[in-house]
């Protein structure tokens, strides 16, 4: 139940957050004072039924009931003007109403009689600084100084005939305590206020930070696939030049006339055409991988086979090493299903292969194992290089760190690889010795949507 009217008091039109936040607070209040303030009338009057009875009722009395039901009614109209969103609205009205009671109490029964409760004039400090701002703060503690000022003078022709003086007794002590809380009230309000300007700036500016470094890290991928790809022109080339020889060959055979039948002819015409169509899709399949590994798109996490997609990539990695080296992929029969952005995980591993075409200086190997070992897929790379020390392989993930001449490479693809893995939820690591070779072992997380 509690829970529930909480919920209530916070589903309100309210746009801004200080605001909203004190929406509930005053809800209550009001609420309190809609109820509360008509049922004391109620209970007076049925006290002192009797009494009053007798006699006249006495003007005091009827101008006190009086603004305390339009206090209660205004509380009650108050609750719904913040219902609809008109917070700020709802509290100057309740102030305006409390300060136009305390002019009329000021000049019906002086400045000494309302002294002993000060309530009032505290809230209305409080309230007006908390909720309406410093501006509506000073302008509530002026006009109490006016009501001190009246309830006073008040006193000094009617209550203090005899000694005037007497009237002012109290006043100084009394607008100093007004002022103190008025100070406080400022100052401690305004400093919240600054703490929450101060907090949702810097809100903001972590909120660009973000966007401007995911717009970096896409650029970086982005970088890593042109230069990947350009590293694969030479053998797209040569892969192009085979698929247009063997088109110019079977083309080539319309010119040939070996004298058989028109039946035959077009027979042979039509297994040439064949031919060229069937080299015509492996050039179409070739540029179809290229344009989408090189595409530049959002990162979109798929469900997908690993050891399927490591074999589909076999072609690239091909055209990716040098002639030299000889490229073997094992894997499990049984599915390996992972999580990850498909482009960015071939990605990955043309970047480790590029890495390994570097380290190889004459004929080598480049082994690709892809297995699941205890609820991960682990996908292990290795090369018969030249290796690392150990201090370079503990840096070979640091953005920008390469052992490569200035003009052949960024240092930022093992630095994007081990991003791309750590945020897939998988980790890597690198084993290398000068003259071992080196091994890096990524292992991603078994895809529970399998």
């Amino acid at each position: 139940m509690p829970n529930s009217v909480l919920r209530w008091l916070d589903r309100v039109p309210i746009d801004d957050v200080v605001d909203r936040r004190n929406a509930r607070v005053i809800q209550v209040l009001l609420l309190f004072l809609a109820v509360t303030v008509p049922a004391m009338v109620v209970f007076g009057l049925v006290v002192t039924w009797s009494t009053l009875t007798q006699g006249p009722l006495p003007v005091a009395l009827i101008v006190s009931l009086s603004f305390s039901l339009a206090i209660a009614a205004l509380a009650g109209i108050g609750v719904w003007m913040i219902r609809r969103g008109r917070f700020r609205p709802a509290v100057r009205a309740m102030l305006g109403m409390l300060l136009t009671m305390l002019f009329v109490n000021a000049f019906a029964n002086g400045f000494e009689r309302q002294l002993p409760d000060q309530l009032a004039q505290m809230l209305l400090l409080i309230l007006s600084g908390l909720v309406l701002g410093r501006r509506s703060l000073w302008i509530v503690f002026g006009a109490l100084l006016a009501v001190v000022a009246l309830g006073s003078v008040r006193d000094a022709m009617v209550l203090f005939a005899d000694t005037p003086a007497r009237a002012f007794y109290n006043v100084p002590s009394t607008l100093f305590s007004y002022f103190l809380v008025a100070i406080l009230t400022d100052r401690t309000t305004e400093a919240l206020r600054e703490s929450l300007r101060e907090s949702n700036a810097r809100g903001e500016a972590l909120e660009q930070e973000i966007r401007e470094r995911e717009r970096t890290h896409a650029q970086l991928i982005h970088a890593q696939k042109k230069e990947i790809t350009e590293r694969m022109a030479s053998g797209m080339a040569h892969d192009f030049n085979n698929i247009f020889s063997v088109i110019a060959g079977f083309s080539a055979e319309r010119h040939e006339d070996d004298g058989g039948s028109d039946a035959q002819r077009a027979s042979q015409l039509e297994n040439s055409l064949e031919s060229v169509e069937a080299s015509a899709r492996r050039g179409m399949a070739i540029s179809r991988r290229l344009l989408r590994f090189s595409r530049r798109d959002d990162a979109q996490a798929e469900v997908f086979d690993a050891g399927e997609a490591i074999e589909t990539l076999q072609p690239m990695l091909r055209q990716l090493l040098d002639a030299h080296i000889v490229l073997t992929c094992t894997r499990e029969d049984a599915p390996l299903p992972i999580l990850f952005d498909r482009s960015q995980f071939e990605l990955m591993l043309l970047n480790l292969a590029s890495n390994a075409r570097d380290a190889i200086p004459g004929n080598g190997t480049f082994a690709i194992d892809a297995r699941s070992e205890r609820g991960d897929v682990v996908i292990a790379l290795r090369d018969d290089g030249a290796g690392m020390p150990a201090a370079v392989a503990a840096r070979v993930f640091e953005p920008f760190f390469s052992t490569k001449p200035a003009d052949s490479g960024t240092g930022l693809g093992l630095a994007v690889v081990h991003e791309l893995v750590t945020k897939a939820g998988g980790r890597i690591d690198v084993t290398s010795a000068p003259g071992a070779g080196t091994t890096f072992r990524i292992a991603l997380p078994l895809s529970p949507a399998a």
